[in-house]
C-alpha cells in the first residue's frame, strides 16, 4: 500500500506505526471493544479501525477507557468552548424539557435567535442564514444557491482542500483519499494550487507567498468567462495562512468576472484564530460563509450558512429542507458556544495563548533541523516537518513517531498531509496548559530527532 499518496486530512489508521501502538498500549477490555467497532461499522482509511475508546471528555482533555487523560489539541475543530461546556449542558437541558424538536412548517425562538445573532455577528451585509445538521450540507447549499443566483454551474476550487465527504464536496474538494477511484464528480470543478508558498509551483524558492496563485485565480476566471464561485477555505486547517493581500485579489477578481465568493471555515469560525471569523484576518467579505463543527458546542451537529441578503433568490425552491434545520435544542446549543465566546472573552485568550505557542514553536524550530516551518493564527497552529530545510521533502515518518510519543505522554492532535502536525486546542486553554503541551511536544522532538541546528 502506498501510504505516501493516501496522506491527506487527517493521520493514517493503516500505518504500522498505529498496529505497535495497538499491540503496546490497549489492554484487552479496549482490543475487544475496539474488534466489536471494526466488526460494525465500515471501515474507512481515517477512522475505523479505531485508535482508542474513550469513556469521558471535559474542558480541553478526553479520557479512554484505560484512565489515560489526554489534552486534546484535535477535537474535530468543535471544542471552541471546551468538552461538556456548562453553560452549552445546561442550555440543551433545559431546552430538552420544553420543546425538543421542531418539526417541518413550524419555527421556534432558539432557531430564529441563532440566525440572528448570527447575522449581527457576521461581517458586511452578510444577514440571511440557513441551518443543517453537519458543514458538509451547508456546502452543497452553498453551490446550489450560486447556481441559482448567477445561472452558471462552474466553480473554482484549491487542490489539497477539504470541504465534506458527500459527492459534491469531493468535486470540489482536492485530497486523493476522497476522490480517487469514486468516478464522474460534478462537471465544471476546475481546481488550481493552494496558497502554500512551501509547496506551490508559482513560489520556486519556498516560504514567501508572491500572490501569483491569486492571480492565477484570475487568469482562470478569465478564461472561462462562466464560473459560478471561487469556494475555498479562507485559512486551511492545516493550516496554511495567507498573506493579507491574498484574499483582496482574489476579492477583486471575482468582482470583476462575476462570479460569487464562498468561504468555508466550517473547522475555523467563532473565534479559533481570534477573530469571530477568519475573513476579519482580510479585511473583506464574502458572498457566503459556511461555518459548522464548533457551532453546536461540541455536543451537536450543526452548521450554518450566511450569506448576503439580495442572494435569497430560492423562494420557490428546496436550497436545504433538511429535517433537523431549525433543531431547537442544537441552536440552544450555538446560542449558548456564542455567550461562552463573548462572555468569558475566549477570542482574546485564543490571540493571547496562540501568540505565546507561537512564540515556544519558533524557539523549537531554531533548536530542531526537522521542523521546517512553524505558523499560527489564533489558536490554529501547525509545525511542518521536513527531511531537510533545502528540498523541504515531507517528513512524514517523523511526523507519525512524534504523533504517538506525544499521545503516550499525555498529548493528542492531527497529522495533516503526512507532516504537518496541527495543534487545535479548546479557546478555553490557558498558558499553563499550553505550556505544558509544549514542554511534552519538545520532548518527542528530541526523541525523535537526529541531530540539531
Amino acid at each position: 500500500m502506498d501510504l505516501d499518496s493516501l496522506q491527506s486530512e487527517g493521520d493514517l489508521n493503516v500505518s504500522p506505526l498505529r498496529a505497535q501502538w495497538t499491540r503496546d498500549k490497549v489492554d484487552a477490555e479496549t482490543r475487544g471493544w475496539l474488534e466489536a467497532d471494526a466488526k460494525y461499522f465500515f471501515h474507512q482509511a481515517l477512522s475505523t479501525p479505531c485508535l482508542d475508546v474513550l469513556r469521558s471528555c471535559d474542558g480541553i482533555y478526553i479520557e479512554d477507557l484505560q484512565g489515560r487523560r489526554i489534552m486534546d489539541f484535535h477535537g474535530n475543530s468543535v471544542h471552541q468552548v471546551g468538552f461538556a461546556n456548562p453553560k452549552v449542558i445546561g442550555a440543551i437541558k433545559e431546552q430538552l424539557d420544553v420543546l425538543p424538536f421542531c418539526t417541518r412548517r413550524y419555527t421556534n425562538l432558539p432557531a430564529i435567535r441563532l440566525a440572528r445573532k448570527l447575522a449581527e455577528l457576521a461581517p458586511g451585509n452578510l444577514n440571511k442564514v440557513l441551518f443543517a445538521p453537519g458543514g458538509t450540507s451547508v456546502i452543497g447549499m452553498a453551490l446550489k444557491l450560486a447556481r441559482a443566483a448567477t445561472g452558471r454551474f462552474k466553480t473554482i476550487s484549491m487542490w489539497d482542500s477539504f470541504h465534506g465527504a458527500s459527492l459534491d464536496a469531493i468535486s470540489i474538494g482536492g485530497e486523493a483519499i476522497f476522490r480517487k477511484g469514486i468516478g464522474p464528480l460534478l462537471p465544471g470543478a476546475e481546481h488550481v494550487p493552494p496558497p502554500d508558498p512551501l509547496h506551490c509551483p508559482f513560489c520556486k524558492d519556498g516560504g514567501t507567498c508572491n500572490l501569483k496563485c491569486a492571480d492565477y485565480i484570475e487568469y482562470v476566471l478569465e478564461k472561462e468567462g462562466d464560473v459560478a464561485a471561487v469556494i475555498a477555505e479562507t485559512v486551511r486547517s492545516t493550516p496554511f495562512i495567507p498573506p493579507q493581500e491574498y484574499w483582496k485579489k482574489v476579492r477583486a477578481a471575482c468582482d470583476k468576472h462575476g462570479a460569487l465568493l464562498i468561504l468555508d471555515e466550517i473547522p475555523t469560525c467563532l473565534g479559533r484564530t481570534g477573530t469571530m471569523f477568519a475573513c476579519e484576518h482580510y479585511g473583506i467579505v464574502p458572498d457566503m460563509l459556511c461555518i459548522g463543527k464548533g457551532l453546536g458546542g461540541g455536543v451537536f451537529p450543526l452548521a450554518a450558512l450566511i450569506a448576503r441578503e439580495d442572494l435569497d433568490v430560492m423562494p420557490d425552491r428546496a436550497l436545504g429542507h433538511y429535517t433537523h434545520e431549525k433543531n431547537p435544542v442544537a441552536c440552544a446549543a450555538g446560542l449558548a458556544t456564542i455567550e461562552c465566546l463573548i462572555e468569558e472573552g475566549l477570542l482574546d485568550n485564543a490571540r493571547r495563548t496562540g501568540a505565546h505557542a507561537l512564540e515556544r514553536m519558533r524557539a523549537m524550530q531554531e533548536r530542531f533541523a526537522f521542523i521546517g516551518d512553524v505558523r499560527g493564527l489564533g489558536l490554529l497552529l501547525g509545525i511542518e516537518l521536513v527531511k531537510d530545510r533545502a528540498s523541504r521533502a515531507r517528513a512524514t515518518d517523523e511526523a507519525e513517531r512524534v504523533m504517538y510519543a506525544a499521545l503516550s505522554k499525555g498529548l493528542s492532535f492531527k497529522v495533516t498531509m503526512g507532516n504537518i502536525l496541527t495543534l487545535t486546542p479548546p479557546l478555553t486553554i490557558t498558558i499553563e496548559q499550553m505550556d505544558q503541551a509544549m514542554d511534552i511536544l519538545e520532548a518527542c522532538f528530541r526523541e525523535v530527532g537526529e541531530g540539531h541546528v
